[in-house]
């Protein structure tokens, strides 16, 4: 996300609350746009916030018919931060600046003024979301300012992978708190591309530090998948919230991660609810839009999911499904997988995408709140879902591995750019052996390496799940303990010229046989298509107070 050429969106028991009792303001209606040099203008507003939200007035009228008494559902995402059930993102901030063209933030910035007024008070954004943060704060200072109700901003820190230093993460933030103009960030959410790198701990331990120093709220993260959210937490690491792919089409989240994130006192703020805006009234018995024809971000994003799941014949299927139990309810198509997502148990709140002063659907968002699915409907739904294919791998692998599910498409390129965890060295004169080290004091003293290549063959030294210089991660837990050896592994491999790919065998070793399924499944989880041999045997004992170490040998084709 951070670095993408398109960047994509890229807990206990808790229950949701009843809509509050405020009376809504009408809705906005969609302003023209026009261009003046290379910036935009919405409404022809200029001169700052308030004459924005004056020039914004005489546009009004009313679309509320049948919501007047409707307001988005409330969650208490954490003590304290209370979050409309419905969250208004700003990732299309930066595709309608993708031509080089600014937007008006002032114009913008009353936009967003609208939506917190009719009870769309919750903002999700990132550090490349064009100028998103920056129109937040001229909302969020000018709200401060006349004292209004407070509004709620989300925002995400994307480095890209390297040293996570506390002069790096505390740069982020401070960045991200100097656009919004706010002393604190209610809740940052980290996005990390690549588990290769084990730096994400580090980051994660120092967003803990500014969290403790108050600068943040609460921390979240977006597109881990199961195993790196579990690694996060039973390394101690308290998160409130995991940002990821839910929708009708992408149904992954329902799985493990639901299960994990209910045992663990975590909730999921679910995007792509709306498949890029595919399940709607408009595309039900629509033709199948040619590639060159789709030109918004997201829309060529979730293009993607639909080729994905089937094709264009099973999203219609699924549309006609929606059609009549939205016609039944005398409400939209989009309502209605809106209300499939927050009905899901680990849910605390869908993304719904703005695209700022040109066009807006609080009217129609209003009526989520008011719908109750029954039987008959998920049933008929489920129906419909039954046969779309599921889609590959766990949350956020779209992002990491094949097949790339993004706006851009595919991101191996971006991927490939990243640089290694580790080193090669040359092994003195032979010209056909190289190796590396992972930095533990001990492979000088003890004279090996972590891993060695010869010829086309690479060996990987029994690894630990040890970090930096020297701390055991996840202690105690033994599928944790396994992800994080198996990606240092990966990158081993990875800084030698392989890839998991070319692994053709693997040892683990237990302290107690009676963790082989955790060890197993995690092995799985990474080797199911490669299937190389394995053996699995139960030690006496680890050096040091490990439960997993594991060794691997790969062949690179």
């Amino acid at each position: 996300m951070a670095t993408s050429p398109a960047p994509s969106a890229c807990g206990g028991s808790r229950t949701a609350k009843s809509s509050r009792s405020e009376k809504c303001r009408r809705p906005t209606s969609t302003p023209s746009r026009r261009r003046s040099g290379n910036s935009r203008t919405f409404g022809g507003a200029a001169g700052g916030f308030a004459a924005a939200v004056r020039a914004r007035a005489p546009a009004r009228r009313d679309r509320s018919k049948g919501t007047a008494s409707l307001k988005p559902h409330r969650y208490e995402l954490a003590p304290g931060l209370e979050i409309s059930r419905i969250v208004t993102g700003l990732w299309q901030v930066a595709d309608m600046e993708r031509d080089g063209l600014s937007l008006d933030l002032d114009a913008a910035a009353a936009a967003m003024a609208d939506y917190a007024d009719q009870g769309f008070d919750t903002f999700d954004m990132a550090d490349h979301y064009g100028s998103a943060e920056l129109i937040a704060g001229r909302f969020l200072a000018h709200r401060a300012a006349a004292r209004g109700s407070k509004a709620i901003a989300f925002t995400k820190w994307c480095p890209a992978p390297g040293e996570m230093s506390a002069e790096t993460v505390r740069a982020g933030v401070e960045r991200s708190l100097g656009r919004l103009a706010v002393s604190k960030i209610d809740l940052m959410q980290l996005h990390w591309w690549t588990f290769e790198h084990p730096g994400y701990l580090d980051a994660m331990r120092e967003l803990a530090r500014l969290q403790q120093d108050g600068l943040i709220g609460e921390l979240g993260v977006t597109n881990f998948d199961t195993n790196h959210l579990r690694v996060l937490i039973k390394h101690g690491i308290r998160i409130v919230s995991n940002q990821v792919s839910f929708s009708l089409l992408d149904r992954r989240a329902a799985e493990a991660m639901s299960a994990f994130c209910l045992e663990h006192g975590i909730r999921l703020l679910a995007y792509g609810t709306l498949a890029g805006g595919f399940l709607a009234d408009q595309w039900v018995g629509a033709a199948e839009p040619p590639a060159p024809l789709i030109h918004d971000w997201s829309k060529m994003k979730y293009k993607r999911f639909v080729d994905a799941i089937g094709g264009w014949s099973v999203l219609q299927a699924i549309l006609a499904a929606l059609a009549q139990v939205a016609q039944k309810h005398a409400v939209s198509v989009s309502n209605v997988a809106a209300r499939w997502v927050l009905d899901q148990p680990a849910v605390a709140a869908i993304i719904v995408g703005a695209r700022l002063g040109e066009r807006e659907h609080r009217a129609d968002n209003l009526r989520i709140s008011g719908l109750v699915l029954d039987d008959r409907d998920r049933a008929r739904i489920d129906a419909a879902l039954a046969k779309s294919v599921r889609l590959p791998g766990d949350c956020g692998d779209e992002y990491r591995r094949p097949p790339y599910l993004t706006a851009s498409g595919d991101l191996s390129h971006h991927l490939e750019t990243v640089p290694k965890v580790f080193r090669a060295a040359a092994y003195g004169t032979r010209c056909d052996r190289s190796r590396i080290d992972s930095g533990s004091m001990w492979e000088p003293i003890c004279g090996y390496s972590r891993a060695v290549r010869v010829g086309n063959r690479i060996l990987v030294s029994g690894t630990t799940a040890t970090h930096g210089s020297g701390a055991i991660v996840c202690k105690g837990d033994v599928a944790g303990q396994t992800v994080y050896i198996l990606d240092k592994i990966a990158a081993s491999i990875a800084s030698l010229g392989g890839s998991l790919g070319d692994v053709v065998r693997t040892r683990i070793y237990l302290r107690d046989a009676r963790q082989w399924e955790a060890a197993a499944r995690v092995h799985g989880a990474y080797f199911g298509a490669i299937r190389p041999a394995n053996t699995l045997v139960e030690v006496s004992a680890l050096i040091g107070e490990y439960d997993v170490e594991i060794e691997a040998e790969a062949v690179v084709a």
